[in-house]
């Protein structure tokens, strides 16, 4: 893996750590902007090391199927794709400015963090 990919990887990691712990102190909305990011970081660390040329988008849906016309399969279903795709801007912004029904609550929180628990471990097994 190239210098440029460990840098993204590395992100990846500090951004899951970090979701772990604000899960852990019942801090939902970072919690869930840190999963969503992780994942987002870690499929472009991947897409460096392929390589495939870095487009600057926030889609983790976009960046799969990059990674899928490259023949690497990122162990995303769609159902993942679209929930982290649908919490990013609600996760950043507040109520009302863009989804008025986004509420961050435990359960999305605990299923955004299994979901970057799993592509990194998938992503990244030696």
């Amino acid at each position: 893996m190239n210098a440029e990919a460990v840098q993204w990887l590395h992100y990846a990691v500090e951004n899951l750590r970090t979701a772990e712990l604000c899960l852990e102190n019942e801090l939902y909305n970072p919690c869930i902007q840190n999963a969503q990011q992780s994942i987002e970081k870690a499929l472009k660390a991947l897409c460096l090391s392929v390589p495939i040329a870095l487009r600057k988008t926030h889609s983790i849906e976009g960046l799969r199927n990059d990674l899928r016309g490259a023949g690497i399969e990122c162990n995303l279903t769609d159902e993942e794709c679209f929930l982290l795709d649908s919490v990013y801007l609600p996760s950043k912004y507040p109520l009302g400015s863009v989804l008025p029904d986004f509420l961050p609550d435990r359960d999305t929180a605990e299923q955004c963090l299994l979901i970057a628990r799993k592509a990194l471990r998938h992503l990244f097994a030696e």
